[in-house]
Formats: structure tokens, sequence, C-alpha cells
């Protein structure tokens, strides 16, 4: 080992320096953008609503749903794009075996994130690179907040005069009542009109 104070340090995880990279992925990257949104900006909100999916399963239809498991795994739920960056969605369902192939990238690059954390915080973070299944309900969960944070993102653009949105809007519209699940339709009527207020309308700060 060196003495000297000046000799840098030995390289320890990069696990969450790469993470911290999710501020650097650019979404709806073939569309027109009032305001532009990243990965980690996205995986923010959905980690809120997936939170609160699951928070309205059990406070409004009784449910034993785990709020803070579908928030965790909301975090991360893109985080490989840090290495493959973000394939617009077009792309992405071109066809179904370019679909299967980027599944292929995608864990691969999931499997390199968790390679970068030390043995013992493996099994913390496993679960949220490699979810057990799409059946698993915290899973479903995330799924409807990813929906959902497209959808407001395509209200908003919409709001602000963005008409390059509509479609998108209407057609994630359509996904998210083909999933059936009452906890977004609650959402729809209880949460989403706000997002079409302005701040004034919405009672403004400190008001």
């Amino acid at each position: 080992m060196s003495n000297d104070p000046a000799a840098p340090a030995a390289p320890g995880s990069p696990f969450f320096a790469y993470l911290s990279r999710m501020r650097l992925i650019r979404r709806w990257s073939l569309m027109q953008n009032n305001q532009p949104e990243n990965i980690q900006e996205h995986s923010h909100r959905t980690a809120l609503l997936a939170h609160a999916l699951a928070t309205i399963r059990n406070v409004v239809f009784g449910g034993d749903a785990d709020p803070e498991r579908a928030a965790f795994l909301a975090l991360l739920h893109d985080a490989g794009e840090v290495m493959t960056g973000d394939l617009p969605t077009p792309v992405k369902y071109f066809d179904p075996e370019i679909r299967e192939r980027y599944r292929m990238i995608e864990k691969a690059a999931n499997r390199r994130l968790l390679g970068f954390l030390p043995p013992e915080f493996r099994s913390t973070y496993e679960p949220a690179l490699f979810p057990a299944g799409e059946d698993d309900e915290s899973r479903l969960f995330v799924r409807a907040a990813d929906k959902l944070c497209a959808w407001l993102k395509c209200v908003e653009e919409r709001r602000g005069g963005n008409r390059e949105f509509l479609l998108a809007e209407e057609a994630i519209r359509r996904q998210l009542d083909d999933l059936a699940m009452p906890e977004v339709a609650y959402f729809f009527a209880t949460f989403a009109p706000g997002f079409s207020l302005t701040l004034d309308e919405l009672g403004g700060p400190m008001q």
C-alpha cells in the first residue's frame, strides 16, 4: 500500500456513479419536446405513481400491496438505459425479433450493473434489476405507473401547445384503459385532472 497521500484510492464500486448518469439519457428523442425529459426524472415520477397505485389498492380497495417495494422497483426499472440509451418505442416494438433482441440487451446491461455492486449488496438490488415476473403485483403497479407517466407527459406537452404528442396521448390512454385496473381508474378520476390546471388554478403556492 502506498504511503503517498496524493496517490489515487483503489477503485470502488461504480454502481451509483452509473445510476447518476440517468439524468443524461433523454426520453422521447424522436419527438419535439417543449420540456425535455430524462430517465432520472421519469423514474422518480414512476416511483411516486407506483407507490400511489399500490396505496390506492390498499386504502380504497382493501388490498395488501407493498407500496415501498413498488416504488423501489420503479426507481430502477430503466436503470439499464445508462448503458443502452433509450430506444424509441416505435423502434423497440417494430417487430417481435427486435423486441426480443432488445430484451436480451437490457438483461445484459442490468447484469453488468448488478456486477458493479459488492457481492453482499446484490441480493438487495437484484429484484429491481431482474424482476420475478410481469404477473408480480408490484411489477403490475410499475407497468401501469410507467404508462401513466408517459400519458402525463403527453398531457403536459399538449397543455403547452405542442401538438406532437396528441396521437401518443390517445394511444397511451387506450393502453391504460385496457389494463382494466381500478387503481388506475381511481387515479384518473381523483388525481389526473390537476395536471391540466395552471398553478393559480391549483391554488397557487402558500395561498
